[in-house]
């Protein structure tokens, strides 16, 4: 029988520090869900964080089954756009034509997304466009709830913590997770986005919470979909 407890992954934007990321759950028996922008993979950039230019490369599309072999493959729309501030139209071809551009360079069917963009990137109308006009079974926000409870609304769903901005609850919450004793399904959510331990060379600080997590019997680590749907 499958452990209740289920921790989970989920990190955005297809960016060519998922390789070394996808490495690190591997190593520690995890797993994880990783949200790509089809019409943007294989091209270049930077962002500056926090005063610091990073790395904003993504991956290429013919390396895409490969450096997400074992995990799951999400859309986060074609181009990247604010959803709200697009007609209906625009939303479900963002997110439809994405899935299925993604489901063909994996060999499986996508089935996950993640609302793009920071701030307030989705509304009720968004949620529910996608929800009645595409394959998307499940649409994670950026709004963290600190919990491990069940959610009923999978298209505005909300994960636990944000590991960037949320060092010390991500630890905090790690060990609430690991002494719950539950009879009901707790999933431990955790997302960001790879290139962001570019920023303070926090690599090793989340290898420590990978390490600190992983190889617990009564843990399941999953993919997004495996969880949630």
């Amino acid at each position: 029988m499958k452990p209740l407890k289920g921790l989970t992954f989920s990190y955005d934007d297809g960016v060519t520090q998922d390789i070394r990321l996808a490495e690190l759950f591997h190593k520690y028996g995890m797993r994880a869900t990783f949200n790509l922008n089809s019409e943007l993979l294989a091209r270049d950039g930077t962002l500056t964080r926090e005063g610091k230019v990073i790395s904003h490369n993504k991956v290429s599309p013919a390396d895409v089954k490969h450096i997400y072999a074992g995990h799951e493959i999400a859309g986060h729309t074609l181009t990247h756009p604010r959803l709200p501030k697009l007609g209906d139209e625009e939303v479900i071809r963002q997110v439809e034509q994405d899935r299925l551009a993604l489901s063909e360079l994996c060999g499986y069917e996508v089935r996950g997304f993640a609302y793009p963009c920071g701030g307030a990137n989705y509304d009720s109308r968004v949620s529910k466009l996608i929800k009645e006009n595409t394959g998307v079974k499940y649409c994670r926000t950026i709004v963290s709830n600190h919990s491990f409870e069940p959610q009923q609304d999978l298209y505005e769903f909300k994960p636990t913590v944000y590991h960037h901005e949320e060092w010390d609850q991500l630890f905090e919450l790690g060990e609430q997770f690991l002494n719950l004793k539950t009879d009901q399904p707790a999933i431990f959510y955790v997302w960001g986005h790879a290139y962001e331990f570019d920023i303070h060379d926090t690599w090793d600080r989340f290898e420590e919470f990978l390490k600190m997590m992983s190889g617990k019997s009564d843990i399941t680590y999953a993919t997004n979909s495996e969880l949630l749907l």
